[in-house]
């Protein structure tokens, strides 16, 4: 009997809903659990989300659909835009679980991520680098991931967000 795989997701929301967005559609973060545990076996889905106070019911839905929240305080930047870059968080933590995991499935486009991207191929433990949008995803993780790369284009039917009508 073949033991079941034990992959993790790291996910940059911020990137992720940006990039469905410029998609033109709105991700049911929902049915991506349920995906990201079917399709690729992930047990433990992490989502790197900057906090904000007045956000408690997103993220308390955002935990009743089986994600592992890890908070970043937000700063306003220069222009009074709210900021929290997760990018060191989500780094931190795919290494503190690495050895916890089979392989690990990185949900960015973020060019940041480069070095783990990396690191995790070199070592066997990168099933994928999951982008939202391939024109927006980093040259540098197109190059470093090579075939381990995915692109969330075409799946908009599985994962779109729909409205409930009462």
């Amino acid at each position: 009997m073949q033991n079941q795989e034990n992959n993790y997701g790291f996910i940059d929301s911020q990137n992720l809903n940006l990039g469905i967005q410029s998609l033109g559609w709105k991700l049911d973060y929902r049915k991506f659990r349920i995906y990201l545990k079917e399709k690729y076996k992930i047990s433990v889905a992490y989502l790197f989300i900057g906090y904000i106070p007045a956000n408690q019911d997103l993220y308390s839905s955002l935990q009743a659909a089986g994600y592992v929240l890890i908070f970043k305080p937000t700063l306003p930047d220069r222009n009074g835009e709210i900021k929290g870059n997760i990018d060191a968080d989500l780094v931190l933590q795919a290494m503190l679980d690495y050895n916890k995991f089979d392989k690990a499935v990185i949900v960015s486009s973020d060019g940041d991520f480069y070095s783990l991207v990396k690191y995790l191929y070199k070592q066997n433990k990168l099933k994928f680098v999951m982008s939202p949008y391939v024109k927006t995803c980093s040259v540098l993780l197109k190059k470093t991931a090579r075939e381990k790369i995915i692109f969330m284009t075409n799946l908009r039917q599985k994962l779109e967000y729909k409205e409930k009508h009462r």
